[in-house]
């Protein structure tokens, strides 16, 4: 039974109406900080580490990490929810606003949308107009601390107004492409949006069941 027909199978706890402004249907709020992803940690020399723009763009970029560093930062505190039911509202992420990364590398794209590379083969994919917002960011640190190995440090992006399957841990590629092409997690019975308030958390089901697996996870 993969991922998706376990969260099916699970109870869906009720919203607490107080709440329901900023908590999406089917979610239950934590103050923790659970870790949840496929495969092992990097461990990096980040002499090495490099980000790549590629794909569908006027030109190609590679750069370092330092060179993301030397970007404009910002810090954007806002609430992030998992498909795995939990949400967490008031995070503090600093970084680099994705709008101002791409003004800093100067780079056009031909095209609409972009498929996120992570490390550990991890992909998800993405309409150009989720990332070009003013709260999408590639995030370094959170609450004022670096973000741990485990939560994606040295860069991870965030995308807070979907599910956070979309912000990708240990990001390392932004590639361009022709079509919205679905990404891991979306080849594996996810949602190809994953907007939480309207509950998209599966392709093709009309009545979204998510799991209480979280709660067994790991926590920061």
């Amino acid at each position: 039974m993969n991922k998706a027909e376990r969260i099916k199978r699970m109870k869906v706890p009720t919203v607490d109406p107080a709440l329901a402004k900023r908590l999406p249907p089917g979610q239950v709020l934590t103050e923790r900080f659970p870790i949840l992803h496929e495969g092992e940690v990097p461990v990096y020399d980040m002499n090495e580490w490099t980000l790549r723009v590629f794909g569908e763009v006027d030109r190609e970029v590679t750069l370092t990490y330092q060179q993301i560093m030397d970007m404009p930062q910002s810090t954007v505190t806002r609430d992030i929810h998992c498909v795995t039911r939990w949400s967490r509202f008031d995070n503090a992420f600093t970084g680099v606003r994705f709008r101002d990364f791409m003004q800093a590398i100067g780079v056009t794209p031909k095209s609409s949308y972009v498929m996120l590379h992570g490390d550990q083969g991890y992909t998800t994919n993405l309409p150009l107009s989720d990332l070009d917002r003013e709260d999408v960011l590639l995030a370094h640190s959170l609450d004022g601390e670096p973000l741990t190995d485990k939560h994606g440090w040295p860069l991870r992006l965030v995308v807070p107004h979907l599910y956070f399957w979309k912000s990708v841990k240990w990001l390392r590629g932004f590639e361009f492409i022709d079509e919205n092409k679905p990404g891991f997690w979306e080849q594996n019975g996810f949602h190809i949006n994953g907007d939480p308030f309207l509950e998209e958390r599966f392709s093709g089901e009309a009545l979204p069941i998510p799991e209480d697996e979280w709660e067994k996870k790991e926590f920061d």
